[in-house]
């Protein structure tokens, strides 16, 4: 399988998300995780519902990310929140409704186009405490020691350079603050084939790496009290799995261990410490 550069990665998201910026949800959702190409597909296999959610925003919701990690990030009112990978502003906007009229919401998107659509529908809403900056995860565009609460949604295992993006996230966060994080991960190894139809099913996919090596480079990072709020196997349809595995292999493939999964971790940044970012 060709190796892409982390530039060339770059350029593939954001060439990916720029279109998908573009479509409605539904088309999203008819789609590879917003990608393009899936046959008779019909269905979103990563995205959970937001619809029930206070704050939520029918036209900032284009059907991407794979979890609900505002239900999970603990966030107070008056808390300063920076979303990762903010897209059209989906989580942005029900961060808001939590954190309140005194408090403030940054998203952060690599995609021009995300950004200008965010910046759209805040407009719209009239949200003067809510705003969108273009930037790399890998190199936020924010001061240390800022954020109470930094949530991200199927974003993180699309960057190239996971440790920088987690270093960063540990830089802008006050001391004791805290992230909620919903993402995909592998248990195991793929069966031969899969894991590249994987790829071409969900962008999602593309990027991620074991479980135990994304929680392995959390607390490298510097985080404490790292917790798996919700975990859940995402289900591949059969129109991908039988392409590669027969049967017996399919059956197995359901009913083991081996899997794609989403999770949504917790952690956070001691109070006192002597790690990178702590103190700056």
């Amino acid at each position: 399988m060709k190796t892409e550069t982390s530039e060339q990665l770059k350029e593939l998201v954001k060439e990916k998300y720029s279109q998908i910026a573009e479509q409605s949800k539904t088309t999203n959702e008819a789609s590879c995780c917003g990608a393009t190409g899936c046959g008779t597909v019909d269905y979103t296999v990563m995205a959970d519902d937001y619809t029930q959610l206070t704050g939520y925003v029918s036209d900032a919701d284009l059907g991407l990310g794979c979890g609900l990690p505002t239900e999970f990030a603990q966030i107070k009112e008056g808390d300063t929140v920076v979303d990762l990978g903010s897209g059209a502003g989906n989580d942005a906007f029900v961060a808001r409704s939590i954190a309140g009229e005194k408090g403030k919401v940054i998203g952060i998107d690599f995609t021009d186009k995300m950004i200008e659509k965010a910046k759209q529908n805040a407009q719209k809403l009239n949200y003067s405490n809510v705003e969108f900056r273009q930037g790399d995860i890998e190199n936020i565009p924010l001061a240390g020691n800022m954020a109470d609460v930094v949530v991200s949604n199927c974003v993180l295992n699309l960057v190239p350079n996971k440790q920088q993006a987690f270093a960063e996230t540990f830089r802008i966060l006050k001391k004791g603050g805290h992230f909620s994080v919903s993402d995909i991960v592998l248990v195991g190894e793929l069966p031969a084939g899969l894991q590249k139809s994987a790829e071409m099913y969900a962008g999602c996919v593309s990027g991620a790496i074991q479980k135990d090596e994304y929680l392995a480079i959390i607390k490298k990072a510097g985080f404490d009290l790292i917790t798996i709020q919700k975990e859940k196997r995402i289900t591949l349809p059969d129109e991908i799995l039988k392409d590669y595995l027969s049967p017996d292999q399919v059956n197995e493939f359901r009913t083991g261990k081996t899997g794609i999964f989403s999770i949504t971790v917790y952690a956070e940044k001691p109070e006192s410490c002597c790690a990178p970012g702590c103190c700056n």
